[in-house]
């Protein structure tokens, strides 16, 4: 016949049972304690995924460079004897951005999710600039033939 847990036949064996529930509760209370502070870092480790660089380029700044490098792109895509790396630092120094500042800047915004909107204000200088462009993107992008819903 079976005992139960208030019917003991030795002392001892209650003490067993009292200690045993003793150690599972503290395992319970550790365990939970454990899961918040995981779920804690989780969250604080989530936050940010790269520090600000220490020079960081301004994001108007950014957007110019950028403008920049595109038409030199397009440049050296034009004139295929022209050297693109002597290009970018052509622009690079005429804007006083050093190229690791530019670098760090590039993955900063990226990682933050701040690209799109600095690629933009890179697009609004490139159609100040050239007005035409607008119009040659929007008839590139129709004859491409690129399906209607992928545009």
């Amino acid at each position: 016949m079976k005992q139960s847990m208030t019917n003991f036949s030795h002392p001892e064996e209650h003490l067993y049972a009292k200690f045993h529930q003793t150690i599972k509760n503290y395992k319970n209370k550790l365990m939970k304690k454990l899961i918040f502070i995981f779920v804690l870092l989780c969250m604080f480790s989530c936050s940010d995924y790269i520090d600000k660089p220490k020079n960081l380029v301004d994001k108007d700044l950014m957007a110019e460079v950028l403008a920049d490098l595109t038409i030199n792109d397009q440049a050296t895509f034009m004139y295929q004897d022209s050297n693109l790396e002597a290009g970018t630092r052509f622009i690079l120094k005429s804007h006083k951005v050093k190229p690791n500042d530019f670098v760090e800047s590039f993955k900063y915004y990226v990682i933050k999710d701040e690209m799109q909107d600095i690629a933009n204000k890179a697009q609004e200088i490139l159609l100040k600039k050239d007005p035409k462009a607008d119009k040659y993107i929007k008839d590139k992008q129709k004859n491409s033939g690129i399906p209607p819903i992928m545009k």
